[in-house]
């Protein structure tokens, strides 16, 4: 599956659109993956310092489907998922958001993603 071939290759996905944002949580539910998703934007520069550690983190996670998006860029989604503030950090399982980090605080995000995975039967 094309979806599955693009998770193994890249271990974080830039949302673009609605389009692929209802695509990729779609993929997610149905694999019964958990999903993190940065919110973020080219301006922000806490939002671009936490890239590099969003990918490092992507990477220690086979299961787990990382995302990023730029609220500037995909407004529609941003909204519907009441973000505020950038960077922020939403956990979701099944599609529905189960935990949000504001703020640039990796080893806060760190403890809450390793939480999230842990406490989520698979």
């Amino acid at each position: 599956m094309e979806g599955q071939e693009h998770l193994k290759k890249s271990k974080v996905i830039k949302i673009d659109s609605k389009k692929s944002w209802e695509h990729y949580i779609s993929y997610a539910t149905n694999q019964n993956y958990l999903v993190v998703v940065h919110f973020s934007a080219f301006w922000c520069v806490p939002s671009i310092l936490m890239n590099s550690f969003f990918k490092e983190l992507a990477s220690n996670y086979q299961d787990v489907l990382f995302l990023t998006l730029d609220v500037d860029e995909v407004e529609e989604i941003a909204s519907k998922m009441e973000i505020k503030a950038i960077p922020t950090f939403l956990l979701l399982s099944g599609g529905i958001p189960v935990d949000k980090i504001v703020g640039a605080n990796s080893d806060e995000i760190r403890k809450r993603v390793d939480h999230f995975i842990q406490s989520t039967p698979s």
